[in-house]
């Protein structure tokens, strides 16, 4: 695939490379936090790979997507913990 596509990011545009996943986009964009624990620590992706749960966000209003398991598509909306982006 090539080009890019807009997602929305905590209420911001972000113009991606088409075929990234989410956890990449996010990444790339400075997220630090894609969740937080029980406790308040800050989460992001360990595994990339959809076991370790650690990259959870809300996609499109449906809360703890893993986000290295969704290629990204137009116009998704993505939100993380505190509106960090």
């Amino acid at each position: 695939m090539s080009g890019t596509i807009e997602i929305v990011l905590n209420g911001r545009s972000l113009r991606i490379e088409s075929g990234t996943t989410l956890a990449s986009a996010l990444l790339n964009a400075d997220v630090g936090a894609f969740r937080r624990s029980t406790s308040g620590e800050a989460r992001a992706p360990l595994c990339g790979m959809g076991i370790c749960y650690e990259c959870r966000v809300t996609v499109d209003g449906i809360a703890h997507e893993r986000a290295c398991m969704i290629v990204a598509e137009a116009g998704m909306r993505i939100e993380t913990p505190g509106g960090a982006s």
